[in-house]
Parts: structure tokens; sequence; C-alpha cells
């Protein structure tokens, strides 16, 4: 029986020639599971950004999620003037545009090594690196203040800039160390046949290759450098060596009832963080990626 014929057939028993399509329910119980998280993710924030438009009064008067009747800018303007912002902003910069890249550089000289070099007890260093990542901070701190003082560090950027690199570095070190183990070595046997050493392969090579896993680490750094409270709050005593966590507690507790340039204070602390993001999203992505494929 021909093609034809077995088409008429079927259009004769009424039957459709279009195939059927089957509900996904999986992908739809992700997609209502995405939407609800998304959702839930979101409330605090718009919540936040309506109260640092709204007045006194309004945010009193009206729902937490009602639109603002008239943007209130003057919450943002007070927030500048009398929240120190400025100030903190420009020292959490500081401190954040050294420790990141540097702590970074020196993690991945350090998984480098533990990668690709030979040498004795390198599996015992590198379970001591990860047993460090455990440490909490908060053990830390008293001899950390009386260290720092000695140094002469108190009330200055160096003084949190070596405690942040310090706390940093193992768990930096055992997720790079973790990431360039799974390049292949053949590459290592190719530079040595041009006549290339570890600088050039370290410079040349397997830092390139990492990009993805660099810039990953370097935005979630950004953020617990910018965000991070504990020793801070020991080392910088001064107002004017204050960072953003610093400087929004001592707004919030100087104007406990200013909800509308409280909220504006921290909108605008969060600026930073939201651009360091935007710029390194595409590899931040491609690093989540590729850890999860090469584990």
């Amino acid at each position: 029986m021909s093609t034809h014929t077995v088409q008429r057939t079927k259009r004769a028993n009424g039957t459709s020639s279009r195939p059927e399509r089957n509900t996904d329910y999986v992908r739809v119980g992700l997609w209502i599971a995405l939407a609800m998280t998304m959702l839930i993710w979101a409330m605090p924030l718009i919540f936040v950004i309506f109260t640092s438009l709204k007045s006194e009064s309004a945010i009193f008067s009206t729902s937490s999620f009602a639109l603002p009747g008239s943007a209130e800018w003057s919450n943002y303007t007070e927030a500048i003037e009398t929240g120190n912002l400025l100030t903190a902003g420009g020292n959490s910069l500081l401190i954040a545009a050294i420790k990141v890249p540097l702590g970074l550089l020196f993690a991945a000289a350090a998984a480098f090594g533990l990668s690709r070099i030979r040498f004795k007890h390198s599996r015992l260093l590198l379970g001591a690196f990860a047993l460090g990542s455990m440490v909490p901070i908060q053990v830390a701190l008293g001899p950390l203040f009386k260290t720092i003082l000695d140094l002469g560090l108190l009330n200055h950027p160096a003084g949190v800039i070596l405690p942040y690199i310090g706390f940093g570095l193992p768990i930096q070190i055992f997720i790079l160390h973790g990431f360039f183990s799974a390049i292949p070595r053949e590459i290592d046997e190719s530079v040595r046949v041009d006549g290339g050493g570890n600088w050039r392969l370290f410079w040349q090579i397997i830092l390139p290759l990492s990009k993805p896993a660099l810039a990953a680490l370097f935005i979630l750094d950004f953020v617990a450098t910018w965000n991070e409270y504990a020793i801070a709050l020991v080392i910088l005593q001064d107002q004017a060596a204050q960072t953003i966590p610093l400087a929004i507690q001592g707004f919030q507790s100087q104007f406990t009832s200013s909800y509308g340039p409280l909220n504006a204070f921290t909108i605008m602390s969060i600026l930073p963080v939201l651009i360091v993001y935007l710029l390194f999203q595409r590899y931040f992505v491609q690093g989540m990626f590729t850890g999860a494929v090469k584990g």
C-alpha cells in the first residue's frame, strides 16, 4: 500500500496526521518552582526599593508593597549627607580593589603549585588548606586584634586587607586546585617541548583557560569582602575608616525611625556589587557550569 493511500485512509477515519504532543509536567513544575523562588527572593528587594521612595507618613499609612505615590528622592540625598556613605563606600572599594585581585593571584599561584608541581606531602598541604577554610573568623578575633595593634595597623586599610587575604586563601586554593587539575596535562608537555617552563605555563596557559573560574571567584570574593562585618568591626574603630556594613549599622542606630533614608542607604550600598556582577556575569555563569560538569 502506498504512502498516499495510508494518508487518505487516516483522513477518512478522522485521525490527524500531526504528531501528538505530550505535556512535560516536570518542566512545568520546574518553571513554577523557579517563579516562586524568584518571587520569594524579589519580595524583600521590592520592599526596600518602595520604602526608600516613600515619605515617613506614607510608610506607615500604606501597604509595604504599595507603589509610592510620589518618589521621595530626598531620602537618598539625606542618606548621602548624614550617613557617611561616600567615605565608607570609598573605604570598602579601596579594600576590595586591593584584596580581591591580590588574594586571587596568591590563591592561583598556590593552586598551580599544588596541581602541577610534584613535591612531597602536597596532598597533606592541600588537606590543610581545606581544613583552614572551615575555621570560623570569630575564634581568631582576639589574637587578630592584638596582632594588628602591635603592627600599628589599627584603623588602616592594610589592617583588614591582610586578614581578609589570609582567611580567604584556603577556600580559593581548594576550588582552583580542582579546576586546574581538570585541565589536561598534555598541555603541560606541549609547553615544555616548546621550551617553556612553569612561569609560561601559569601565565599564558593555565590562567587564560581558568577565566570562568577566576571570574566566579572574583564576584563571590568581592561580595564577601564588601559585606564583611566582624573583622572590620574590631579593626576599623574610627568613623573615617569605616566600611559599608559599619556605616549601615551606625546610620541605623542613629536614625532608627528614618526608614526611608535607611532603605535608600541600603540600596546605594549594594550598587557597586551589582555593577561588578553585571560586568562579570558571562564568565560567572560559565564558571558555575564548568564546575558542575568537571566536578
